[in-house]
């Protein structure tokens, strides 16, 4: 339900700031409002997390997706720009929707279990995400108002699922004791993790180097390959299913005969293989070459994302779970407000030079996770 409500929206956001903005203004907006919301989710996502750790996961899921609620009744509401901006700020502040499942899936799975179960959430959120632009595009020509309340009411359908259906997952035993400044602190909640620090950095750059393929490829095919809305519609949905199929399918096969941390490295690698790929392609416009970026930047998330958040889980104790997702979903908000900046730069500039550097970003993950599983090993 998260899922199919965030993508029923996203795609008619240019639609909706081109009622309040001139056209040449139109994605200044849509930046400052995907800024604006990652600013406020990486304020409050180790807040979040850490009242979780206190007061248990279901109260603070609620909250969130109350918060969600709002932001989008405000944006159907509409009126004036300032109106968006609220909207996008209460759900930002309130963002914690995520960070509290993947915390829930830490306290309900045991470590050897964890990662497929990080896996198939991931496969429910993109089929959420599949479904979603089909229905939003459908209401939207309706009413463009329409989607958002739309959305609003799946995620108060989440509410009432939780309210009555969703046990709480972390015991009172096992909470946090007690709460303090620093437990609201980012800063504070990165030292404590500091064993951690580079399984984190490895984290930070695989969300680098996949932000610059999520922001920029729709934009690359426009240009490069001069593909339409159809095109580029079609190869959207390869992706989808791409990244469904390797976290359901190929992600528990393949931990029948590896370790987390060799599944990992293949994710990264067929990452770094895709982002190549669609290097090549600057150079050799063929529909097989874009695919099998796609292919392999697809497969590869849905390979490393899971592998990651279950060795992330799998480092502090219960108490602690909410916390740490809430620092990981923070970190994720940082790559989501400063890489959209820099890469459209560089893009303008060098196409080439941009997703040369999407590459040597994920490769230089690779030996930072190594660092990261030697050093975890030896301790």
């Amino acid at each position: 339900m998260n899922a199919v409500g965030m993508s029923i929206v996203i795609p008619l956001l240019p639609f909706l700031i081109g009622q309040y903005l001139p056209k040449q203004q139109v994605v200044v907006g849509m930046s400052a409002l995907l800024s604006v919301f990652a600013a406020c989710t990486f304020i409050a996502a180790p807040i979040l997390g850490a009242l979780s750790d206190r007061y248990g996961r279901r109260n603070i899921l609620i909250i969130s997706l109350l918060g969600s609620v709002i932001g989008y009744v405000l944006f159907g509401i509409g009126g004036s720009l300032w109106v968006l901006f609220v909207g996008r700020i209460i759900d930002g502040l309130t963002a914690g929707n995520i960070s509290t499942l993947f915390a829930i899936i830490s306290d309900s799975t045991t470590p050897e279990e964890r990662t497929k179960w990080f896996g198939y959430m991931g496969a429910v959120m993109g089929i959420g995400l599949l479904t979603g632009p089909v229905l939003g595009g459908l209401l939207g020509a309706i009413d463009l108002s329409l989607p958002f309340f739309m959305t609003a009411g799946i995620i108060s359908l989440s509410v009432v699922a939780v309210y009555f259906w969703l046990p709480e997952s972390l015991p009172s035993g096992k909470r946090t004791k007690q709460l303090n400044v620093d437990s609201f602190n980012f800063f504070s909640h990165l030292k404590d993790f500091w064993e951690i620090k580079w399984l984190l950095i490895t984290g930070i750059l695989f969300y680098a180097g996949l932000e610059i393929f999520q922001f920029n490829f729709t934009i690359f095919l426009k240009d490069i390959f001069k593909w339409g809305p159809a095109y580029i519609g079609s190869i959207l949905t390869v992706a989808g299913a791409c990244e469904i199929i390797s976290r359901s399918l190929l992600l528990p096969l393949l931990l029948k005969h590896f370790s987390e941390s060799i599944v990992g490295v293949i994710g990264l690698i067929m990452l770094a293989t895709g982002l190549a790929f669609i290097v090549i392609s600057i150079f050799i416009s063929s529909l097989i070459i874009i695919t099998l970026a796609v292919i392999c930047i697809l497969a590869g998330e849905g390979l490393f994302d899971p592998t990651y958040n279950s060795q992330l889980s799998q480092s502090v104790d219960e108490s602690n779970q909410g916390k740490l997702q809430g620092v990981n979903q923070s970190l994720q908000s940082c790559t989501r407000v400063l890489i959209p900046l820099g890469a459209a730069t560089i893009y303008y500039s060098s196409p080439f030079l941009l997703y040369t550097i999407a590459t040597l970003i994920i490769i230089f993950s690779i030996i930072i996770h190594e660092k990261s599983f030697s050093h975890r090993r030896n301790r």
